[in-house]
């Protein structure tokens, strides 16, 4: 499968957004895009780069290949209902993004590499697919045998104060989080603007 090589923060400062979630984002130190002439680049706010513009803040924040998104987009509009509420469901139960909603990694990237090294559960059984759409009542957890590795080094004092979103319950004691439902609407709305990306599929 493809995956993303550019380095992140270059696409933040690209995008004007900090889509690597890491904390030392080098859009927080050199905000003007990348290049000779980002100081001096105009940010586009509307048409054709606009839509662009959305689409790829979207598409890097969930750390997705062009196809993978685009097949998500054609989905949520062959689904009955609002578009764009559903786009933003569909990408916000995905596995990998659960696993970072419940605080187990700071960012989608680490998460999807934590799903794809298969350190993680659902339902008992191991699971490596970072696309795999979780569902209600599932239960999302670390191995036992993995719990202990480095790469919770950072979270594990901070897991008991987590805050999870309304839809997910999290048992810091038992590294695992149950999926209580769908995102509400209200939570979805804030995710980010769907209409530019509709828009920008449907030409």
């Amino acid at each position: 499968m493809g995956r993303i090589t550019k380095r992140t923060c270059t696409v933040c400062r690209r995008l004007g957004m900090s889509v690597c979630g890491r904390e030392r984002c080098a859009l927080k130190r050199r905000g003007a895009p990348p290049g000779v002439h980002g100081a001096t680049k105009r940010r586009v706010s509307a048409g054709f780069a606009f839509q662009l513009q959305e689409k790829q803040k979207a598409r890097h924040l969930y750390g997705l290949m062009e196809r993978q998104f685009r097949a998500y987009v054609e989905r949520a509009t062959a689904t009955k209902g609002d578009t764009g509420l559903l786009l933003k469901e569909l990408l916000e139960m995905r596995l990998d993004n659960v696993v970072y909603r419940l605080g187990l990694v700071k960012t989608r990237a680490a998460a999807r590499q934590l799903v794809n090294h298969g350190h993680v559960n659902v339902n008992g059984k191991r699971v490596d697919v970072p696309s795999y759409q979780v569902r209600s009542n599932d239960v999302v957890s670390v191995r036992e045998e993995k719990r202990e590795s480095k790469l919770f080094d950072t979270v594990r004092e901070s897991l008991a104060s987590r805050e999870t979103p309304s839809w997910l319950r999290f048992d810091p004691a038992a590294w695992s989080g149950t999926v209580l439902g769908k995102p509400s609407t209200e939570e979805l709305r804030m995710l980010f603007d769907p209409r530019p990306i509709i828009e920008f599929y449907s030409r």
